[in-house]
């Protein structure tokens, strides 16, 4: 029995259309770094320009940006072709991403302190995790950007967690100026990752 001709196609198309394949030609591109980027740094002004709203304001703030970052976290999880240790990191990352907002909005946060240890604990992992996987992933690009990123993100939970506020005010800005300090690190990760894919097409 012969095969039908256009039999190869139709599972050449079924392929493209996996959904690994389909985040991995999304998240590869810059323009979904820059999104991340800006999901990062619209919140940290927002919180910096309103600094006296209330508690549960930041809360809610913190906890869409967590899971918008989450999002973000798990598509760029596929960008590249890294070993699977790296895979597992980005999408761990994802994972508390999500956690973290979920926890964040679903208890409106009764105290400073709630709010800045779930904060603080989730940018401390994330930053090790990053800057593992810019270490152990060689296929990366920029990885010495990369793991900036994560060194500031973990420096940026170790502040929040051994520096403790008692003012939400205090808390507002302290969380909004490290949002801003890491989203313009990601803004020029994504202009970086935009040129090396110039040079590279």
């Amino acid at each position: 029995m012969t095969v039908p001709p256009d039999a190869a196609p139709q599972h050449t198309q079924h392929t493209q259309s996996d959904p690994e394949d389909l985040f991995k030609q999304v998240g590869a591109t810059w323009h979904w770094a820059l999104g991340f980027a800006l999901a990062t740094l619209i919140p940290g002004i927002l919180v910096l320009v309103w600094p006296d709203e209330t508690l549960h304001i930041l809360a809610v703030i913190i906890g869409l940006q967590l899971l918008v970052a989450g999002v973000f976290r798990f598509v760029a999880a596929f960008s590249h072709g890294g070993d699977g240790g790296s895979k597992l990191a980005g999408v761990l990352i994802a994972m508390l991403a999500f956690l973290a907002g979920v926890l964040v909005l679903r208890h409106p946060m009764q105290t400073i302190g709630a709010l800045s240890l779930i904060v603080g604990v989730f940018w401390l992992l994330t930053g090790v995790l990053t800057a593992f996987t810019a270490i152990a992933d060689h296929s990366l690009v920029h990885r010495g950007m990369r793991f900036g990123l994560g060194a500031l993100g973990a420096v940026a939970g170790i502040v929040v967690l051994c520096f403790p506020v008692d003012s939400a005010v205090a808390l507002t800005r302290l969380l909004g100026l490290w949002l801003v300090l890491l989203g313009v690190f990601e803004v020029v990760m994504a202009f970086a990752l935009r040129s090396a894919t110039r040079r590279t097409s």
